[in-house]
């Protein structure tokens, strides 16, 4: 048997073994818009915490979204990150209005602080309710998102909940772009395995953290998390490890935002944050493009060059991974045109992985939002 026929094999198998994994995954999951629980005796306080910083093109749409929320004890609580566009202005004229928003300023940003969490960290300080949601300005919501989730996550006594929104893409690539970036996320977190004790799968979401306020503070707030760009993902790490309840949600058909406008702003958004999640660690995305690029890349590559049995199972392989794609779509409110392209989408990600190592060491750290973080401070900054 000759090695391209074991490759095709083991790659085969590989390839059929993900398929029942994430089809089962992507089923034991929730949605968000469709839980139904008891309500609870008493509604308890809800502390919505937004960071803002130069979102006045889309927080104008999407805050009135988080004050009408039907939940009955609400208030939203908006940090403006020292914008320099209208976001400030845009906050204070909504708050004008609406009694349930307050609006906080913050000037400069302190020492050993991303200003993001930062941000979250001093709203979460403000914060009154029993529940904080961390959210993003650019999120919209649907009325019952958050009555739906308390009563669930009160019912079933979890501490942190998450749930991943809907991503409106801009254009047929950029749809690309991100139906591989959730099967991405999926394929990286494995988030049906959260709620699992005995599991080391842990994450939240930046557009949708709901956690019980004791816990957070409990916890220290974003202050262990306070230099790491990837602070969703970081604080699902910290409740989880300190033994929390956690469980993350499909959020299509409950929230819902327009990600990027283009591929090109993807591919410099991401590069601030793409790397954190190795952890700064240099040998990790070289590896992880190669096992990327062999899985992916190489059955398409297979069927020009393969023959008879090696070739039927690199067909297998390509199919599969097309089911895939197409699969992703049905839990992230995506087009199903978009699955076919899934290695298409994988190959732009792979780039951005090498991109964010090779542009946070050519600087010597991240830029984000118009400030640099050193990395050395971010590097020591691990959960």
């Amino acid at each position: 048997m000759s090695w391209l026929t074991l490759l095709s094999i083991l790659t085969f198998l590989i390839w059929l073994v993900a398929t029942g994994v994430v089809m089962r995954g992507n089923r034991r999951m929730r949605r968000l818009a469709k839980l139904s629980a008891p309500a609870p005796a008493v509604w308890p306080k809800v502390s919505i915490v937004l960071a803002a910083r130069n979102e006045g093109a889309t927080l104008g749409a999407a805050v009135p979204t988080m004050l009408a929320l039907d939940y009955p004890d609400l208030e939203v609580i908006a940090v403006n990150d020292r914008s320099e566009d209208n976001t400030g202005a845009i906050l204070d004229e909504i708050a004008a209005r609406q009694p349930r928003l307050t609006v906080d300023h913050i000037r400069v940003l302190p020492t050993g602080w991303i200003g993001k969490t930062h941000a979250l960290h001093h709203g979460a300080a403000r914060a009154t309710g029993e529940w904080i949601l961390f959210t993003d300005a650019d999120i919209h919501f649907s009325p019952d998102a958050l009555r739906r989730a308390v009563a669930y996550a009160e019912a079933q006594r979890i501490d942190l909940l998450a749930a991943v929104p809907e991503l409106h893409e801009r254009g047929y690539w950029l749809g690309v772009c991100v139906n591989a970036f959730s099967f991405s996320f999926t394929i990286g977190l494995q988030p049906w395995r959260i709620p699992d004790p005995g599991s080391f799968a842990h994450g939240s979401v930046g557009a949708f953290g709901l956690v019980r306020a004791a816990k957070y503070r409990e916890f220290g707030g974003h202050e262990p998390i306070r230099l790491r760009p990837d602070d969703d993902v970081k604080l699902g790490k910290l409740f989880k490890r300190r033994g929390a309840r956690c469980e993350l949600l499909h959020g299509a058909g409950a929230l819902s935002v327009a990600w990027y406008d283009s591929v090109a702003a993807m591919v410099r958004g991401l590069t601030k944050n793409a790397y954190a999640g190795a952890d700064y660690r240099a040998w990790v995305p070289p590896l992880g493009v190669a096992l990327l690029a062999l899985g992916f890349l190489w059955p398409i590559v297979a069927l020009t060059v393969a023959a008879g049995a090696a070739w039927w199972l690199n067909l297998g392989s390509v199919t599969l991974i097309s089911w895939l794609g197409v699969e992703q779509t049905r839990f992230t409110g995506g087009r199903k045109a978009h699955g076919p392209l899934l290695p298409i989408g994988i190959a732009i990600f792979s780039y951005i992985l090498l991109r964010s190592m090779i542009v946070t060491h050519w600087t010597g750290g991240v830029t984000w939002r118009g400030t640099h973080y050193p990395l050395a401070a971010l590097k020591a900054n691990r959960l």
